[in-house]
C-alpha cells in the first residue's frame, strides 16, 4: 500500500511582547514572503493572513518534517527577512506558537477566518482570540503562559 496523508493546520504566532510591528504598508508583503518559506519547506499555504502583532497560516503539510522545525525555520527566516528589507530596527516573534489540525471539511471556514483577521480584531484581542482557539480545540493551558 502507498502512503497516504491530509495534515492540514491552522498556525498562530504574534510578535513578542504582541507589540505592533507589522504596518499595513508592508503586512502583505511578508505574508508573501511566509508563503514561500511555507513552499521552500516542502508544504502548501493555504492562507496567511493577520494584523499588526500576530500572523497566522492555513498550511497543507508533508509529514516529513517535524513541526518543531518546520516553525523554527518559518520564524527565524520571516525575521530575518523583516530586518533586512523592512525594519532595520527592533523585530522579534514570541517564542512559541500554537496549531491546529483542521479537516479538509474545514478549510474553508478557517480561509474565511483568517482572511477576516482584521473584522475579528475590532472585537477582541489576540489573547482573547488565542484563549478562544485553545479552549474549542480541547488544549489545556496555563495562562500565565499566553502573555
Amino acid at each position: 500500500m502507498s502512503t497516504f496523508h491530509s495534515i492540514n493546520l491552522h498556525i498562530t504566532f504574534a510578535t513578542k511582547h504582541r507589540t505592533p510591528w507589522i504596518k499595513r504598508e508592508w503586512i502583505g508583503r511578508l505574508h508573501e514572503y511566509l508563503g514561500g518559506i511555507v513552499r521552500q519547506l516542502d508544504a502548501k499555504p493555504l492562507k496567511i493572513g493577520g494584523v499588526e502583532d500576530h500572523v497566522h497560516l492555513l498550511i497543507g503539510m508533508k509529514p516529513i518534517h517535524p513541526l518543531s522545525d518546520f516553525m523554527r525555520e518559518l520564524k527565524r527566516s520571516s525575521s530575518k527577512w523583516v530586518h533586512e528589507t523592512i525594519l532595520h530596527a527592533p523585530f522579534q516573534w514570541q517564542e512559541g506558537y500554537a496549531a491546529f489540525s483542521v479537516s479538509p471539511p474545514s478549510c474553508s471556514v478557517v480561509a474565511r477566518y483568517i482572511a477576516n483577521q482584521r473584522e475579528h480584531h475590532r472585537k477582541r484581542s489576540f489573547r482573547e482570540e488565542l484563549i478562544s482557539m485553545l479552549d474549542e480545540a480541547g488544549v489545556q493551558y496555563d495562562p500565565q503562559y499566553l502573555e
